[in-house]
């Protein structure tokens, strides 16, 4: 079984080092140390918290009515409107989303660089690499 490092741990759940080291000192998530002893997270306790948390932060938002239940919340990095079409970016603690999707759409929404934003996937076909 593949274990993380705390580092490791922040970036895949898109926080600082610094709050999955208090998260692990609370015992929130269960840690033990390496022959070296730097602490580590087993692969599916880690796993098993970002449900958590993915969860619990669902209850944060408001009442959505949509059927995307893939919703990254993030701050938009980039609007670049075009004549017809538009392009967004929005940061989403590690990920980076890219959406094209009509000026008038985000002139509606007012979507300017800064904002808080929320990008919600839904495809009948989603690709999974291994790391």
């Amino acid at each position: 079984m593949q274990s993380y490092t705390i580092g490791q741990a922040a970036r895949l759940l898109g926080v600082s080092p610094d709050t999955a080291r208090r998260w692990a000192d609370a015992g929130r998530v269960a840690t033990h140390r390496d022959e070296s002893g730097r602490r580590l997270i087993d692969g599916r306790d880690l796993a098993a918290f970002s449900v958590e948390i993915a969860q619990s932060a669902q209850g944060d938002e408001e009442d959505s009515y949509t059927s995307a239940r893939n919703a990254f919340p993030g701050i938009v990095t980039a609007v670049k409107l075009g004549d017809v079409a538009a392009q967004v970016e929005i940061q989403a603690g590690p990920h980076r989303l890219v959406s094209l999707l009509t000026r008038e759409a985000v002139e509606e929404l007012g979507l300017e660089v800064g904002m808080q934003a929320t990008a919600r996937v839904k495809s009948t076909s989603v690709h999974i690499d291994r790391a």
